[in-house]
């Protein structure tokens, strides 16, 4: 993975509290690394996207739903009667 080294603009104090936590947690030399897993945090979910496009490959994601008939005869309502009278 390539770095990149950039420059922001936070609030002293804000800046001032993470680096006191993560250096009392982890050491100044891992506040780079903190940063970084906020970032990953934030978005996690574009992460796992890729992640599960990585495993899949280039591949369509299959989306059809094929129906099976049940093997023994149901009756949805006397199913929820059923639990219902036993909360009660």
């Amino acid at each position: 993975m390539r770095k990149v080294k950039t420059s922001i603009t936070v609030d002293s104090e804000l800046w001032e509290e993470f680096k006191s936590r993560v250096g009392s947690e982890r050491g100044l030399r891992a506040l780079s690394r903190a940063i970084e897993e906020a970032l990953e945090e934030e978005v996690s979910d574009v992460l796992v996207v890729k992640a599960l496009e990585k495993l899949l490959g280039e591949g369509e994601v299959p989306l059809d739903v094929t129906p099976v008939k049940p093997r023994v005869a149901t009756n949805a309502g006397e199913a929820v009667r059923e639990l219902r009278g036993a909360r009660l």
